[in-house]
């Protein structure tokens, strides 16, 4: 599966409805929820539906991740002990605070993934507090499974004690940085949701804004929104060129029997030349 990083859309593990629908989603990820848009006396049958869909996952057009409960939740370990299987190309951990929730959980990734004979699995962490944001460089340079971060701006200005606005003043620090560290980290970043649905003027500026910032894409919450956050994000002439070298230098060097290679002084692999190779499928 190719892998884009324009729009992560996230769809209730709750509503069968919502999950069938989602097979016609042009999002790069459909991101299945377990987490905010699930009521507690929903998890267990959240679980059951998205355990499900996943055994229809050729069905789906878009790359599939699961977004667990997080770490404070207590809930992770009957997430995953549903979730990973074959069909699931990841999984989102929210409200991620240091490296430390990390080792826990991918520690019981990997046991889940060596018991049940399966490939590894991408993780992307969301950056949703204050000591999120500290720690997001080492976050997100933690493990080669992990290809990107979200920002998540909502539970951020809640620990800061901030009110929301759409200008969102008082997280600019924060929206900044994330994207920075996850640069330094190499991997991509997804810039947060707008919430207002009505407002699309508003949501393309935000896209704009989030691009100006070093985001690869955003969170998404209607399909309505798909088109034009993948018009704002649509690959950069930079991002091109660096995507046509990367699948030129990997492809010579796979012939010569190396997975790994280096381009410009980077370390590049199969999942940078399948990023590569879906930037060059979109031009």
């Amino acid at each position: 599966m190719t892998q884009l990083f324009r729009s992560l859309i996230f769809v209730p593990g709750n509503n069968s409805r919502f999950l069938e629908k989602a097979k016609t989603l042009k999002a790069d990820i459909v991101c299945f929820d377990l987490e905010d848009s699930v009521p507690d006396v929903e998890k267990s049958n959240a679980r059951q539906l998205i355990k499900t869909a996943l055994k229809s996952r050729s069905s789906y057009l878009s790359s599939i991740f699961v977004r667990t409960n997080s770490p404070a939740s207590g809930k992770i370990p009957d997430d995953l002990k549903e979730i990973i299987q074959k069909g699931i190309d990841g999984i989102v951990i929210p409200k991620v605070n240091n490296v430390a929730e990390m080792k826990k959980i991918e520690k019981n990734i990997s046991k889940l993934e060596k018991t049940r004979k399966l490939k590894p699995i991408q993780v992307i962490p969301s950056i949703e507090s204050a000591e999120g944001v500290v720690n997001t460089y080492n976050i997100a340079s933690y493990s080669k499974r992990i290809s990107a971060v979200v920002f998540g701006i909502f539970d951020l200005l809640n620990d800061l004690g901030i009110e929301y606005t759409k200008d969102q003043e008082g997280g600019r620090y924060s929206r900044a940085k994330v994207p920075v560290d996850a640069k330094a980290a190499d991997v991509a970043s997804i810039d947060a949701i707008w919430q207002d649905l009505k407002d699309t003027k508003g949501l393309e500026q935000d896209c704009k804004i989030g691009k100006s910032l070093g985001y690869t894409g955003k969170s998404i919450i209607h399909p309505d929104q798909i088109n034009i956050t993948h018009e704002i994000f649509h690959p950069s002439k930079t991002e091109i060129q660096w995507a046509r070298k990367v699948c030129d230098v990997y492809l010579k060097s796979s012939k010569k029997g190396r997975g790994a290679t280096t381009v410009d002084g980077k370390m590049i692999d199969e999942v940078h030349y399948k990023q590569a190779k879906a930037v060059l499928e979109l031009v």
